[in-house]
């Protein structure tokens, strides 16, 4: 670790440097991120863009007195290591290791947890609030991204923040992007203002003019509203300025001393701020200055050459879908695909390039995203709703009330489903059984494998109703793939093995755990049945319950939450059958947030290794065994 670095162990630490010790340390600070996130992986590409906004933020304001909220949060690199996580830094989305995003458990100097876009100003308008009404006095901030902006949210809390004009600091860190190339009207607005020198100039220049008219003191004299009035004259479509905030920039974001000047002014003005500040994500490393998309969440990574630690000899579920909804729409005149923000996490970049027509991203939107598509289908269209797990949570009205209640066709592709590893708990996607499950019409499917995934998609598609097909964040098994698409029968399960002692009950990524199971408990002369579920919803029934009545020991496995997940559904089943003496035990994820760190980690923190469900398995049905023939003697 560099020199300057090394001595600043808080923010405090900071504002006794110079100028010059200022951009030496910005510059220590883009080396140890860009060392730390080749070994760990991570979000290069935001991080090295807010170097000087961060320590400008943190030379203006002191925290952790005063609140700086980070949306996404992403971009709280710089944060941490300049709110003594320095030592802890290098187990940055380490298990065990600090978060890559702020976690007030973590650090005082982390005013509210982030990890979704577009929350940050509605948290900080409800901290100045909550300020206010306690007579306390201290600044609050919210840092929010272009990309972020583009959520429909952000633009409730600046309405409602204008309207009840508390003291409130918006800075609009504009690199524009948000993780691919923004999209829609509010980014061409942006655009404009970067662009055009009159927007940033527009305001200071009207003073100038009017000071230098005769009557120029008197018109200022008259108030905001005759200066407004000529303002608009000059600078057009002021619109955060309408919503009831000052507006100043914008302004060079790399540029400290900028960027301090002008946050110190912010800090002074009464009323809500929004400072509009321009950086370029990546900056200081010339691969990620190059391909920001790339680098926005990179796994490990050689710093010399740029290049990704990736093993590409197997397909990536995503790279599978994005494979198959091309092929798909080759087929079907009607198939359109939506995302939000997420082209190329979804896998969708050359269904874009392919078929721009029959292409939508809608930004960070997934509430729009959602419903657009459901007036697609109603206009006679199927689109296909490609969303990680983790977001489509935030879609969660739109796809009951506006999808699931009108029973229209519309396919979910729901990717970084199950543990997503190094992200953590903001990131993980292990509710999307739960809070699907209970809609109607709602069809669910899971795949064993990619070329599972393939027919689910196909089946999906052609089916006429809302469908949901959920895959995880790895790589296929490296399966063969099936040169035609097979229609699955909806409902039906795959009885992979046969045995009579008990029953493996299986869904999407743990069948190939189930089967391993099976063979290990083979080899203590336990014989197991192994069925592919499928369908969490709708459930084989005749299937299940065959096999509960054969072996009578029923054990369900899955990479989910088992709230309200596939192991509920299935004593569900068997209740509502009128089912007894069977033995049910459900393998999945607790009752509680999963950290961050490698899935296999997780996997075995969780007790869900072959060999850790294999052992359970085992002592259960020894355990079981002994206890009837206890009451067998008892009887």
């Amino acid at each position: 670790m560099s020199k300057i670095l090394t001595q600043v162990h808080s923010p405090r630490d900071i504002r006794s440097l110079n100028l010059t010790q200022l951009r030496e340390l910005a510059e220590e600070i883009r080396l140890e991120i860009v060392e730390t996130v080749a070994r760990n992986g991570g979000h290069l590409a935001p991080n090295l863009g807010v170097v000087e906004l961060t320590l400008a933020l943190h030379r203006v304001f002191n925290s952790p007195v005063d609140k700086i909220i980070w949306d996404v949060g992403h971009q709280s690199y710089v944060h941490k290591l300049l709110t003594g996580r320095q030592e802890k830094f290098g187990m940055l989305r380490q298990f065990g290791g600090i978060s890559g995003f702020p976690r007030p458990s973590e650090s005082v100097h982390d005013a509210f947890g982030t990890g979704h876009s577009s929350t940050s100003i509605s948290a900080a308008l409800g901290l100045a609030v909550a300020r206010d009404l306690k007579g306390d006095s201290y600044s609050v901030i919210a840092v929010i991204g272009d990309g972020a902006m583009t959520g429909g949210m952000a633009f409730e809390a600046l309405n409602h923040a204008g309207h009840l004009k508390k003291d409130l600091i918006v800075i609009l860190n504009d690199n524009e992007m948000s993780i691919a190339q923004n999209v829609g009207a509010m980014s061409g607005y942006l655009n404009r203002l970067r662009t055009d020198p009159m927007y940033s100039k527009g305001k200071e220049e009207i003073e100038q003019i009017l000071r230098k008219m005769s009557i120029g003191h008197t018109l200022l004299r008259l108030g905001e509203k005759i200066k407004d009035s000529l303002k608009y004259l000059v600078v057009p479509g002021m619109i955060f300025e309408e919503l009831g905030f000052i507006y100043l920039g914008p302004i060079d974001g790399h540029d400290i001393k900028a960027v301090t000047t002008v946050l110190q002014r912010a800090r002074a003005i009464k009323g809500p701020v929004l400072v509009h500040v321009l950086t370029k994500k990546g900056k200081g490393y010339p691969p990620a200055e190059n391909n920001p998309d790339k680098y926005h969440g990179v796994g490990p990574f050689n710093v010399t050459s740029g290049k990704v630690n990736k093993d590409n000899s197997v397909p990536s579920f995503t790279d599978v879908f994005g494979k198959t909804i091309i092929k798909l729409a080759s087929l079907k005149q009607d198939l359109l695909a939506i995302t939000a923000a997420m082209t190329g996490g979804t896998g969708l970049t050359n269904f874009a390039n392919l078929y721009p027509e029959r292409f939508f991203d809608v930004g960070i939107a997934e509430q729009h995203g959602v419903t657009l598509a459901a007036g697609l289908a109603s206009g006679g269209y199927h689109p296909v709703v490609a969303i990680y797990s983790t977001f489509l949570q935030r879609a969660y009205d739109q796809i009951l009330h506006d999808i699931c209640l009108q029973n229209l066709p519309v396919t979910f592709a729901i990717d970084r489903a199950g543990f997503v590893g190094d992200d953590g708990p903001t990131h993980h996607g292990l509710f999307d059984f739960s809070f699907l499950r209970p809609i109607p019409n709602m069809v669910i499917m899971s795949p064993k494998d990619e070329n599972e995934l393939q027919h689910m998609l196909a089946t999906a598609v052609n089916h006429h109703g809302p469908a949901a097909v959920r895959y995880p964040r790895r790589t296929g098994v490296g399966c063969k793939m099936d040169d035609d698409f097979k229609l699955l029968p909806i409902g039906h399960a795959e009885v992979l093995r046969e045995g009579t002692d008990l029953t493996l009950l299986a869904v999407g990524s743990m069948v190939g755990q189930a089967e391993e199971v099976a063979g290990i408990l083979s080899g203590q002369g336990i014989k197991a049945t192994v069925i592919n579920a499928r369908f969490v919803k709708p459930l084989d029934k005749k299937c299940i319950l065959k096999y509960a009545a054969i072996t009578r020991n029923i054990f369900t496995i899955e990479e989910h939450v088992l709230q309200n997940g596939f192991g509920s559904a299935i004593l569900e089943l068997l209740s509502s059958s009128g089912i007894k003496d069977v033995l049910v035990q459900r393998f999945g994820v607790p009752d509680n947030f999963v950290e961050h760190g490698n899935t296999s980690l997780l996997m075995g923190n969780y007790g869900l290794t072959a060999k850790q469900i294999a052992k359970e398995i085992a002592d259960k049905l020894i355990l079981k065994s002994h206890s009837r023939k206890l009451k067998a003697v008892s009887d």
